[in-house]
């Protein structure tokens, strides 16, 4: 914290502590002119009327005794900027010793679990317990507490992966992340072009579009998309290329969001939580995941673009 930030709070703070002891002051005088105790002030609302008597000590006292406290606190405690009070407390090394307790009490769980292969793991309903409390912590506002996902957000649950389903596969993507390029052609083709190669995607998986856009839109494909999805469009997981052969769309699969792909591109990010969470807890979180697609059954198929 810079020294005129740290300023601006210890005088906020104290200028406000003393403000309020000038305000309890200044409305516990007595009025200038008064006669008796029981003379009013004059206000009165609903037969209600106020008298011009003085607060109670005790309670004068009392907010007195408050602001010696938080005086006292205010020294001993950081809460003026940059002064770590006399008595040295951080939340931080608070919260950093808590974690601390908790890996060293919970390790020998974690290290059990890493110990276990993925497949077997995701057998473990206890285990799983454990990870699905962990999924929904990190996972889920991304891809839903179910895992089913969203709009740009992939499907867990279903069989088609775009970087790979084998367990190893889904290990490295929540350890180090992933990076997903669909370059953007709208610079290089014009709007009849991208509506040909829209058509001749759309048409991969065996829907139908006009022969004429087909025929157009395919040597535009073999030009600029064959490198990454592959001569037949069924995708590279090498490389993070969805599979265009099938029916699972990450943004969509209708005609105008394929247009709005190719023209614009499509730029997606699974974050890394190697720091996160650390190996042994992404080896547990991919055995959850693991599960959520079905096993084996995951292996096969890319997802979708």
């Amino acid at each position: 914290m810079s020294i005129f930030w740290s300023s601006f709070i210890i005088v906020l703070t104290l200028g406000n502590i003393a403000a309020c002891w000038w305000l309890i002051r200044w409305t516990a005088r007595p009025r200038v002119g008064e006669a008796a105790a029981e003379e009013t002030t004059g206000h009165a609302w609903d037969g209600i009327t106020e008298y011009n008597r003085p607060m109670p000590r005790w309670w004068l006292w009392l907010f007195y005794g408050s602001i010696v406290v938080a005086l006292i606190y205010l020294l001993l405690m950081p809460g003026l900027g940059s002064f770590d009070g006399l008595l040295g407390w951080s939340q931080y090394e608070r919260y950093e010793a808590e974690v601390a307790a908790a890996e060293e009490r919970l390790a020998p769980l974690y290290a059990g679990y890493a110990a276990t292969p993925i497949p077997a793991l995701a057998e473990n309903d206890d285990a799983m317990a454990t990870a699905g409390r962990l999924f929904a912590n990190n996972c889920a506002t991304c891809h839903g507490s179910d895992g089913r996902g969203a709009r740009g957000y992939p499907n867990l649950a279903d069989t088609a992966w775009q970087w790979g389903g084998a367990p190893e596969d889904i290990r490295h993507t929540l350890l180090n992340g992933r990076q997903a390029v669909m370059p953007a052609f709208g610079a290089q083709l014009d709007e009849s072009a991208i509506e040909a190669t829209a058509a001749y995607v759309y048409s991969l998986n065996g829907r139908e579009a006009p022969d004429h856009l087909i025929r157009r839109g395919e040597r535009h494909y073999q030009q600029l998309c064959i490198g990454c999805h592959g001569a037949n469009g069924q995708g590279n997981p090498q490389v993070g290329a969805p599979n265009l052969t099938d029916d699972y769309w990450l943004y969509g699969g209708s005609l105008a969001t394929i247009e709005e792909t190719l023209h614009q591109g499509r730029q997606g990010q699974m974050p890394a939580f190697a720091e996160t969470l650390g190996e042994d807890r992404v080896h547990l979180v991919s055995a959850y995941v693991y599960r959520l697609s079905g096993g084996e059954e995951a292996r096969d198929g890319n997802r979708g673009e």
